[in-house]
């Protein structure tokens, strides 16, 4: 049967054309403004004609209303092509309220934070809290709750959990397909998803760090078309010479910009775009977000054009969104109005074809979600139990976190400055006075732990970390990517008992403690991930909370709860922790946390060799 519009689109769509043919006055016009061109690379000096929402002319047009942008740069709205929205710690209508300042338009985000802590419940959480925003929310569909066979999380989704939600236009696909060895060994569950996608004709994203040579044809043979998780050229070249588009990550933990900067050019850019995969209130008040990233590009080396086209055509072009991505005919009218592309000031956003803020300020926004407009406090909950409530935990007590030796060399995951991959080091066992065994602050040694919060099992992890710099008291959050399980670092037991137990008494939140006085506290009770304070609050109250840290010693130059976030998620290499015990990523094994009899120096343990300095096993490095 053929395919007929209803009357009203036909109607809207007569309007369009009389207004583009100039039979009619167009319902704005923007004049004066040079339109950067995606197509052609061009800067037009031209009128924009906005009709219904869509522009609909690029030349000489009288609108009904006319607003001068004389001297100004018009270009597409910015699109993130990946972000998890709850890294803001803010309901998705305080982020938009965040991001449309500087010309964000469009999002891409992958609700498995949400997920992992309250499965189903959390994505249906997340698609009605965005759906009534000027901000376009898509959404790409969590593909590994859990993110890896050795974790807790709150749920688990398999292909029929999460069938039901491609009905629904806003979900573009499978969001980063985490499980890269389940998808190269053709496991049976990943495949159901991956034939879910397929049918649908959605894309999948991928997150698969060093894969190369035949496991790499593996993954982009099961339809993977993506990867966010390169940090170095030479991946990324192998990436796109197999097809993959390479998503350029430059976020508040993870910042891959300058090893990248060198695609940023023909002829790899028209295959990449920037995102941010997860970004602090912090960050995007201060620094900004697409737009930064643009301007942070350009002061690397990058050709303005080229960079604006990597955060608006190219994700368009990669996620299918027909309407976005450039300023012509038949377009959706999102624009950011520019200075000029050198300094990349964003002074106008225009949303649907309606000023949505102009100098950092948003003046129109789209209609709140009653979701959480009960109670004094902000919060509901009642459709949304598991996303409200989302502790399932005995209290915390300071044995809990004892640790004895069961050898004499001991197993340190070694942060990796600026990235969020991890080393093991070894060094030997000690006992300092003053503090738990293991624990040796002047050598960077601080004691780890993770709790699970979802269903009172009562697993836990105790390891140890080094490079995060902590020489007092201690650190807990109940951001610990992707299971979100409570976990705290620290040089006391005691402190971090005490911390755990005021995160696990607020029902999720990040806790600084020390000498037995909790300092500070942010409580984040939506699903342990998010408030329903305003960026700004959080902000300042973060940055609070990072002065706090900072006075215990945690490195300049380290986002203390971002970085600790990633501390327990067991599919980024090498070593990692969660409440099955210390990972061995790359062979998805347990580990003890101490082991051997040895004797350090020049010696052979385990046929690694050890010398001085750092004591990271070759293979690691």
């Amino acid at each position: 049967m053929r395919k007929t519009f209803n009357t009203p689109y036909k109607e809207a769509l007569r309007e369009r054309i009389l207004a583009a043919s100039g039979v009619k006055r167009a319902g704005l016009v923007l004049k004066g403004a040079k339109v950067l061109n995606v197509f052609t690379r061009e800067l037009e000096e031209a009128d924009v004609a906005v009709q219904d929402g869509f522009i609909v002319g690029i030349g000489a047009y009288r609108g009904e209303e006319e607003h001068d942008l004389t001297g100004r740069i018009i270009c597409p709205g910015f699109i993130d092509g990946h972000i998890h929205l709850e890294s803001s710690m803010v309901r998705p209508e305080e982020f938009e309220r965040a991001v449309l300042p500087h010309g964000t338009t469009a999002v891409v985000t992958d609700p498995h934070e949400i997920a992992n802590v309250a499965g189903t419940e959390g994505i249906e959480y997340m698609l009605r809290e965005t759906e009534g925003l000027l901000l376009d929310v898509y959404v790409m569909l969590p593909s590994c709750v859990p993110a890896a066979a050795m974790e807790e999380s709150g749920a688990v989704l398999q292909a029929e959990e999460l069938r039901r939600f491609y009905d629904n236009d806003r979900v573009l696909g499978l969001a980063e397909l985490m499980n890269a060895p389940g998808t190269i060994a053709a496991e049976d569950g990943v495949l159901s998803k991956l034939e879910d996608a397929a049918r649908m004709k959605k894309r999948v994203d991928g997150h698969a760090p060093g894969l190369s040579g035949k496991a790499l044809n593996a993954y982009c043979t099961a339809g993977v078309a993506s990867d966010h998780e390169c940090c170095k050229k030479e991946e990324a070249l192998q990436k796109l010479r197999r097809g993959q588009w390479i998503m350029i990550r430059e976020g508040t933990a993870a910042r891959n910009l300058e090893a990248l900067i060198s695609l940023c050019k023909d002829p790899w850019a028209s295959r990449c775009m920037f995102v941010t995969d997860d970004k602090h209130p912090g960050d995007l008040r201060r620094l900004g977000h697409l737009d930064w990233i643009i301007r942070r590009a350009v002061l690397l080396g990058a050709d303005p054009v080229t960079a604006v086209l990597m955060a608006t055509l190219y994700p368009a072009q990669y996620f299918g969104l027909r309407e976005n991505g450039a300023v012509a005919p038949g377009y959706r009218a999102d624009l950011a109005v520019l200075t000029d592309l050198e300094e990349m000031r964003v002074e106008r956003v225009y949303k649907n074809g309606r000023l949505a803020a102009e100098n950092g300020r948003v003046l129109h926004k789209g209609i709140p979600s009653a979701v959480c407009k009960k109670g004094a406090d902000g919060l509901g909950g009642e459709s949304f139990q598991s996303v409200f409530h989302s502790f399932c935990m005995a209290p915390v007590r300071t044995q809990d976190l004892k640790l004895e030796p069961e050898g004499d060399t001991v197993r340190v995951i070694q942060l990796t400055p600026k990235e969020l991959l991890t080393r093991e080091r070894l060094e030997p066992w000690t006992h300092v006075a003053g503090s738990p065994p293991g624990v040796d602050p002047a050598r960077d040694i601080v004691k780890l732990a993770v709790f699970e919060r979802h269903k009172g099992t009562g697993h836990k992890g105790v390891g140890f970390l080094g490079g995060y710099g902590l020489k007092a008291g201690a650190v807990a959050t109940s951001v610990a990517h992707d299971s979100h399980n409570l976990i705290v670092a620290g040089v006391s037991d005691s402190d971090m008992a005490l911390a755990a137990e005021a995160v696990r008494k607020a029902e999720g939140g990040i806790a600084v403690v020390k000498g037995g006085t909790l300092l500070g506290i942010l409580p984040l009770p939506i699903g342990g991930l998010m408030t329903p304070m305003t960026a700004q609050a959080v902000d300042e109250k973060l940055e609070e909370l990072k002065r706090l840290a900072a006075g215990l010693g945690v490195r300049e130059g380290i986002d203390p709860f971002m970085t600790l976030a990633f501390v327990s998620l067991p599919v980024i290499p090498a070593l990692r922790l969660n409440t099955c015990g210390l990972i061995d990523v790359e062979r998805q094994e347990i580990l003890e946390v101490s082991f051997g009899e040895t004797q350090f120096g020049n010696e052979k343990v385990g046929g690694k060799l050890y010398g001085s300095g750092e004591n990271i096993s070759p293979e690691r490095k």
